[in-house]
């Protein structure tokens, strides 16, 4: 028999960067996008956190098996 299994999970991560002073608001915002759109924020990312959501599974007949 086979099974599918899916699980899911809404994952929290925190990262802590330094950002040059006297940005403004938009600044930073624009600044933590584009290291987020360029992947160098992902290496600073730690997992502080995982809220499990759902979990559901489908059981998959297979040829000449009975169920």
């Amino acid at each position: 028999m086979r099974v599918i299994v899916r699980v899911t999970e809404k994952i929290k991560s925190v990262a802590h960067i330094n950002i040059s002073d006297g940005l403004s608001e938009s600044g930073i915002r624009q600044h933590i996008i584009d290291r987020y759109n360029s992947g160098e924020m992902l290496t600073d990312m730690n997992i502080f956190q995982v809220d499990f959501e759902s979990i559901s599974a489908q059981v998959v007949k297979q040829a000449g098996e009975s169920l």
